[in-house]
């Protein structure tokens, strides 16, 4: 166990402590000429404890440096994080392992093998949050307790050399009276002073309370980062991006296929110019009359899924309600709400092919394919069939010249069929793009023409759950509340002491010295007490003299 030290006064102070937490009296030689007041001196536990592995990673996270690089690094990888889209916003059915080294080349790559492509669900980010509240917690526990043991155990009687090494003091040659003293007792007392007497001494203070406004601040942004920190629990927080066609039906991205949406219909109105007053007119003219979206909305069905469904088998649904989604107007359910966020509007929806005789142009029926749920097989009768062997949505040629597809979305589909007749049971295949048909065999009899395509709307949405957001409010209010507390209230003490036929006075505040000077004056005026002089500025002048 570590000794404990013990003052002239007779008061036994815990190890580290500097100034006696009664009388004031320095414990430890300090060479500057003012005494160092923060935490009035107390111990704290970073300065005193340093043997076990629990210290020193107390001493890490306490360290000030520590948690300002903290947040310089987060800060800086957030920064990072814009340089390319999130993952969140990329293209509908684009694949973040490809999309990124495809549009932006090896810096690309980098950006997603370090995870900046889903920067606030990486582990590291998430480390980096926490260990910024940690940081926050040990610093404030580190400091908010020798604070509260200084300013609790605040003596009256200060020792000498505390008083003459305070930033204001002035020493008196007199006698104080009792009427003198009952003078200053009831100035103090109108400026609002808290007064104590001790053996003649004096001890007046006041804004005590603002010391506690950094350690407000700091609860506030533990509370503000632990709303952060739940976002990342399951459930918590949804923020998914939804397409969806007209006519399809779909689960609902963050609800665990819970719910699921129909989009029956999508409809959009645009500005005309003649329809508009003329301070708009002459814009949209130029922008182009029925190419400026007034307003879109999407007409939606809600379904709730009943019971759970085995893999591969269609969940049974029940309609929720139905209604319009607009922009700024959205579908609430539960704990959820549906944006409309943008739309796409002729997006690929099925394509219609022949089977025909090459040689002759006879046909033998159509395939229409949808694009988003192709069929493995289709029978057009009388033995001819159209098996799909391989179907790439959004098709193109990889560096190593082999077909492949850079997303899921249907943006440029392309088709390897299996061809089978009567007169060819083993098959013929036959690779189908748009504007282009690449036959297996110069020999082949039949192949797939292209017919015609059929078109949807597609309807962005955004789907929206926050159930921390209540936890992040309140630790932003708790955060103004320090501030305001800390920044317009201060902490003033005064001390005043008769000792060998002399007054000594000292004042001491965290801030705003004109203040506390200014009350000195209006306390010491017509009393025959030297007002305190700034020990400081007086410093500051004598170094400025020449020599």
């Amino acid at each position: 166990m570590m000794k404990e030290i013990k003052c002239e006064c007779g008061h036994v102070n815990p190890t580290g402590t500097v100034l006696c937490e009664s009388c004031g009296k320095p414990l430890v030689k300090q060479d500057a000429k003012l005494l160092d007041m923060r935490y009035d001196g107390s111990a704290r536990r970073s300065q005193t404890y340093n043997k076990t592995i629990v210290d020193k990673i107390w001493n890490f996270f306490s360290s000030v440096k520590v948690g300002v690089w903290l947040i310089v690094i987060t800060l800086t990888a957030s920064a990072f994080g814009t340089i390319f889209p999130q993952e969140m916003f990329l293209p509908p059915g684009a694949q973040a392992d490809t999309y990124y080294s495809e549009q932006y080349g090896l810096l690309g790559q980098i950006y997603y093998a370090l995870g900046f492509h889903n920067l606030y669900g990486s582990w590291w980010f998430i480390i980096l949050v926490a260990s910024i509240g940690i940081s926050l917690v040990i610093c404030s526990l580190d400091r908010v307790v020798p604070l509260y043991r200084a300013l609790k155990n605040q003596g009256v009687t200060r020792n000498p050399n505390f008083m003459e090494r305070q930033r204001l003091f002035s020493r008196t040659e007199a006698d104080l009276s009792e009427d003198t003293r009952s003078q200053i007792i009831g100035k103090l007392k109108k400026k609002r002073y808290r007064v104590k007497e001790e053996n003649g001494n004096l001890f007046a203070e006041k804004g005590r309370f603002s010391r506690w406004g950094p350690y407000v601040n700091h609860i506030g942004l533990i509370i503000f980062l632990i709303g952060v920190m739940l976002r990342f629990v399951p459930g918590m927080y949804v923020d998914e991006t939804l397409w969806i066609r007209e006519g399809e039906t779909v689960p609902i991205p963050g609800t665990d296929g819970h719910y699921y949406l129909k989009n029956n219909r999508f409809t959009k109105e645009m500005y005309d110019s003649e329809k508009e007053k003329d301070v708009f007119s002459e814009a949209i003219t130029k922008a182009g009359d029925g190419t400026v979206a007034k307003t879109y909305q999407t007409d939606v069905e809600l379904y709730e899924r009943k019971n759970d469904s085995l893999p591969g088998e269609a969940p049974e649904l029940k309609k929720v309600k139905s209604g319009k989604i607009r922009v700024n107007d959205p579908l609430k359910f539960g704990s959820y709400a549906l944006y409309q966020l943008t739309y796409k509007e002729g997006e690929l929806d099925k394509m219609v092919f022949q089977l025909i005789e090459k040689d002759s142009g006879k046909s033998f029926g159509k395939v229409a394919i949808d694009l988003l749920e192709p069929k493995p097989e289709y029978d057009l009768g009388n033995g001819y069939k159209v098996h799909i062997a391989s179907y790439l949505p959004d098709f193109y040629f990889n560096k190593d010249g082999e077909p492949s597809t850079k997303t899921r979305n249907p943006n440029n589909p392309a088709f390897v069929f299996q061809i089978t007749a009567p007169d060819k049971p083993k098959g013929e295949k036959s690779f189908v793009a748009i504007q282009e048909t690449i036959e297996g065999s110069d020999d082949n009899k039949y192949k797939m023409k292209f017919d015609h395509v059929e078109t949807k709307n597609l309807s962005g949405l955004t789907i929206r759950k926050d159930l921390t957001l209540w936890v992040l409010m309140v630790g932003g209010a708790i955060f103004m509340i320090g501030v305001i507390q800390g920044m317009y209230w201060h902490h003033r003490r005064i001390w005043l002491r008769t000792l060998a036929g002399h007054v000594l006075v000292a004042g001491h505040t965290n801030k705003n010295w004109y203040g506390l000077k200014q009350d000195l004056k209006a306390v010491l005026e017509d009393t025959g007490i030297s007002e305190p002089a700034d020990q400081k500025e007086l410093s500051k002048e004598k170094n400025k003299r020449p020599a």
